[in-house]
């Protein structure tokens, strides 16, 4: 299937609301697709949608069941390999050396790892779930026809690990300017959850943001996330998809929220960074590597 990568101009507005805030309707829209995802967080990407109900409700009717199969799980393992083996050949700078220098004992390192293997294991699905959106909502039909198969449930250890953000408001200067480095450098007006969580361990990520930032631009980082971008639109040329999630259905569910361009702009918006996020989270894992 071809899509290009595209970044929306001028970036539309995001109106997520945090898990924090969500009233109570809301909090049982974020409790059902962490359950599903079998995730601790709710990632941007879905917080944005949702506050178009009638879109979020027709997309997750229609995407659910596939999160849960067998198929999407094999699909979002293919993709994550496929990611972390073009972030080591863009050879992301070891870190263990220099944290142990600064007197980080192992079992904290192994805690930064924990928290990088719940990104590394949930941007595959987010990812997944806005390029079928992305797909839909510009005319193109996705998956084929077949038996969803699914997957037998078993609570993923992860799902019940408890996320700290540091969010913008909360961090010390240090911090707040790896912030600002991040949004511009990103081109983005906010900082995604991946980023506030793993700057609990300050030095870490100074240092980790530090060693991937030179890259973020490159030719070789580029055509990294060119090849997450693509790998994931195909990706849902071999999934199963039920016959009621079609480009019509999902237009006219978007309508009813708000014009369908300001939704596909966000919609875009989110499908575009978020093979970046996931070359950037490869990376940072393969920081953690020994020597």
């Amino acid at each position: 299937m071809p899509m290009l990568r595209l970044k929306p101009d001028p970036l539309p507005c995001i109106h997520a609301v945090p898990e924090l805030l969500a009233d109570a309707r809301l909090k049982a829209v974020y409790a059902r697709t962490k359950s599903t995802l079998q995730v601790p967080w709710m990632g941007v990407v879905t917080m944005a949608f949702a506050h178009y109900p009638t879109f979020y409700g027709a997309l997750w009717d229609g995407l659910s069941a596939v999160c849960e199969s067998v198929q999407f799980r094999i699909a979002c393992r293919e993709l994550r390999a496929h990611a972390e083996e073009a972030a080591i050949a863009l050879k992301p700078s070891r870190l263990q050396g220099e944290l142990k220098a600064l007197g980080y004992a192992q079992r904290e390192i192994d805690g930064i790892r924990d928290l990088v293997e719940v990104f590394s294991h949930g941007n595959m699905l987010y990812l997944m779930i806005a390029t079928a959106a992305r797909l839909l909502l510009e005319g193109q039909e996705v998956g084929r026809d077949g038996r969803i198969e699914p997957v037998a449930r078993q609570p993923a250890a992860s799902a019940a690990m408890r996320l700290t953000l540091i969010e913008e408001h909360h961090a010390d200067a240090p911090t707040a300017a790896v912030y600002r480095d991040i949004k511009d450098t990103l081109g983005l007006p906010f900082v995604n959850t991946d980023y506030r969580a793993l700057a609990r361990w300050p030095s870490y990520f100074a240092r980790a943001w530090a060693g991937i930032r030179g890259t973020i631009g490159s030719q070789d980082y580029e055509r990294a996330v060119r090849s997450v971008h693509q790998f994931a639109v195909d990706g849902w040329s071999k999934l199963p998809v039920p016959a009621s999630l079609t480009t019509e259905s999902l237009l006219a569910a978007a309508a009813r929220d708000a014009s369908p361009e300001e939704i596909t702009a966000v919609v875009r918006l989110f499908q575009w960074l978020l093979p970046g996020l996931v070359v950037n989270v490869a990376c940072f894992s393969a920081q953690l590597e020994p020597h």
